[in-house]
């Protein structure tokens, strides 16, 4: 079953309004970040995409990815609750609630904006070249992954 298009605007205006449902006090339903974190976390996508904010992983690294995690990254497959993340996504210090949540709505109305085809055949920090349903189901899966989690 393929997952819902964030590169259209009724799905990335619908993902926005989920975000918009969170508070600051909201709580989790599981795992260990607070809201600002879990923003922040959600945002590290997005800065591997349009910053050059991380560095990329060396050649080893990028191969042991791209055969371990890239298919549980950019697959249908939902993410298990509590999944392992990589140390660019921890995020341990506090974060603003506010800037955080419309720094990742510009990414999401960015991405959106650019279309799907600006990802068709783009590469990707860590994974080699994705085809834009490999970037879509990345993009989707994680932000809906994580909106779960906190309950919207």
């Amino acid at each position: 079953m393929a997952l819902p298009n964030i590169f259209t605007k009724s799905v990335s205006e619908k993902t926005i309004q989920r975000i918009d449902l969170l508070k600051a006090n909201s709580q989790p339903n599981w795992g260990k970040m607070n809201v600002e974190q879990m923003l922040a976390h959600s945002n590290v996508m997005y800065e591997m995409v349009f910053e050059n904010k991380h560095p990329k992983p060396s050649f080893f690294m990028k191969l042991i990815m791209k055969a371990f995690v890239k298919r549980i990254v950019v697959s249908e497959t939902p993410y298990k609750h509590n999944s392992q993340t990589a140390p660019a996504f921890i995020i341990k210090d506090s974060r603003n609630f506010d800037i955080e949540k419309n720094r990742l709505i510009q990414h999401i109305n960015k991405t959106q904006q650019l279309g799907e085809e600006s990802f068709e055949g783009k590469e990707s920090h860590s994974f080699g070249t994705l085809s834009k349903t490999e970037w879509n189901n990345m993009f989707y899966k994680h932000i809906d992954h994580h909106l779960n989690q906190f309950g919207v």
